[in-house]
């Protein structure tokens, strides 16, 4: 299967000599043994050690801290952040639901068919109910790559397929050695299961997705045959038996799928269309969003909706998704019912965005917001600059600002380019849950009403500078455009009332002040473990800590910011 298929413009440099190498896979399973051994044995973590005080104010760090409120999402100039305290009340928290300690076995509690149920007090707000949600005409979907569903063989995590070949340096026979292993995490492992496990787990995603407040999945189609064709068959199958509600749009991969005959591609789009849960309209038209729609000519394209129409007896409305959105959107406007694009991946270059939605409203379309949180591609040499959550913030807020009427979360699950909003084991749930309070927004026109406290914490576990001692002689730049790299630790809280954040980061511990409401602040990267704990009045509400170490010295390049939340447990691996 291929992973790599957006190709872009590459920046990247080759190490010209090999080092001898160390498997990276040991220390992924010993962490994961070890975090599973330390919640079995019921041991909390306490951030800071008895008698240990905090060593100052972030303004001494020499990286500035920053409120979201009023401000910029990030010290580096960037779109602003509404202030959710300013649009709408702060409240308090409810009885006994504060957030969670960051510590205990992982996973999702579970409902009676296994599905993943949130555990009361994870969000920093009670999550409106799915009616509501769903009455809003404005639309959220996250973008799913079939090569990497939970699991590929239904064996074990600690020697599955992601283990034994994708996180290892030399799995594959060593096809990935170059640049250190294919991936650098996976989705949070589920336990095999008999009969069609393939379906259930594609179910367990569907209910994830639809509890975060989901409407939907927009489908890549990679090929037209293969492990890939089946997943996409029986990911609408999966949407169909979990909630009807839930939609699936269809994306022809036009860098991946080969075939230049519109009839073809009609008559697939036509056998996938016909399932109960692809994405129609409500006056029936089966909505086609091909990704890199420009592959191929606005006549090609005229040609495959003529062909579903007159063949198929199919109406589609056409939301062509590009990588050059202004180069294109005037030829592709007669055929089109809205417009999309793929998108930049850091916090800076946001700008354009207000243009586009303009553009597309303009000539009468819809427009499906892109919304990512980061972009690191070990095998293509490449990466952004995504400023801890400050790109997540930026481009949920351009949706919000901007008048989106669609958002795309690119993406659900492509762990080869480390764009993954699903819970993996190196982010839980961080993503997705942050997801959530601006999909709350974006859907109901009001900021959600943060009731309890909860701290997001992310950083890297290696310096943006740090040269590999192993033998990978494919390195990653920065992608042009980019935000510049940094090293920084970033605490963001949602507090129920002004209260004292006190950090540690490696040795270095420090407090700040943060006000009701979302705040972030950021503070420099250094060797160790960072953690962060909400204390008012005496009292400590809820504490977070990042589960994997930053090293000075690193074997294999993982250039990805990693996550935690204070709402949930930390989750096991292998």
């Amino acid at each position: 299967m291929t992973a790599n298929h957006r190709k872009r413009p590459l920046a990247h440099r080759r190490r010209a000599g090999f080092r001898a190498r160390r498997p990276v896979l040991s220390f992924l399973v010993a962490a994961c043994l070890l975090v599973a051994a330390l919640a079995a044995a019921g041991l909390v973590w306490d951030p800071f050690p008895a008698g240990a005080g905090p060593a100052g104010h972030a303004s001494g760090t020499g990286v500035p801290g920053t409120a979201v409120h009023g401000g910029r999402p990030d010290a580096t100039p960037a779109v602003p952040v509404p202030a959710p305290a300013t649009t709408g009340p702060s409240g308090t928290p409810a009885p006994g639901a504060t957030g969670g300690t960051g510590n205990g076995t992982g996973g999702d509690p579970q409902d009676g068919d296994g599905a993943p149920t949130r555990p009361a007090g994870a969000l920093p707000f009670d999550m409106p109910a799915p009616a509501t949600l769903r009455a809003s005409g404005k639309l959220v979907f996250a973008h799913y790559f079939t090569p990497y569903p939970l699991s590929l063989d239904n064996a074990p995590a600690a020697q599955d397929y992601y283990t034994r070949n994708y996180l290892h340096p030399d799995g594959e026979n060593g096809k990935h050695d170059a640049y250190g292993g294919l991936l650098r995490d996976r989705p949070l492992p589920v336990a095999p299961q008999p009969g069609d496990w393939q379906l259930a787990n594609l179910k367990r995603e569907v209910r994830t997705a639809r509890d975060a407040g989901l409407d939907g999945f927009t489908l890549d189609l990679l090929s037209l045959s293969g492990q890939n064709w089946e997943r996409c068959k029986l990911l609408l199958e999966a949407a169909r038996s979990v909630d009807p509600a839930f939609r699936i749009m269809l994306m022809p991969d036009m860098t991946s799928l080969k075939t230049d005959d519109p009839a073809v591609l009609a008559g697939v789009l036509a056998e996938l269309g016909r399932a109960p849960s692809a994405h129609r309209l409500s006056d029936g038209r089966l909505v086609v969003s091909p990704f890199k729609a420009e592959q191929q000519s606005a006549d090609w394209w005229r040609k495959v909706l003529d062909t579903l129409r007159e063949r198929h007896g199919i109406r589609t409305a056409f939301v062509p998704l590009f990588l050059d959105f202004g180069a294109h959107s005037a030829a592709f406007a007669p055929i089109s019912h809205g417009f999309s694009e793929w998108g930049s991946r850091s916090y800076t270059g946001q700008e354009s965005s207000a243009r586009d939605v303009r553009r597309a409203h303009s000539l009468g379309k819809i427009w499906m917001q892109p919304v990512s949180v980061q972009d690191a591609r070990p095998n293509q040499g490449v990466y952004d600059e995504a400023g801890n959550t400050a790109t997540l913030r930026a481009t949920w807020t351009r949706a919000i600002e901007d008048g989106a009427d669609w958002v795309q979360l690119t993406t659900w699950n492509d762990y080869s380019e480390g764009t993954q909003f699903a819970p993996s084991v190196h982010n839980g749930h961080t993503y997705l849950d942050l997801s959530s309070y601006y999909l709350t927004r974006f859907k109901t026109g009001s900021w959600p009403r943060i009731v309890r406290d909860t701290l997001y914490v992310t950083a890297r576990t290696q310096f943006a500078g740090a040269d590999p001692t192993g033998d990978q002689s494919l390195v990653m730049n920065l992608r042009r455009g980019s935000a510049p790299a940094r090293d920084t630790v970033e605490v963001l809280s949602f507090l129920t009332a002004p209260a004292t954040v006190r950090t540690t980061v490696g040795t270095a511990r420090d407090s700040h002040r943060a006000p009701a409401g979302v705040h972030a602040e950021l503070l420099p990267l250094r060797t160790g473990t960072g953690a962060a704990a909400v204390e008012r009045n005496g009292r400590t509400t809820t504490e977070a800590r990042l589960r994997y170490p930053v090293a000075r010295t690193v074997e294999v390049q993982d250039l990805q910011y990693q996550g935690v939340t204070s709402g949930r447990d930390v989750p096991t691996c292998c």
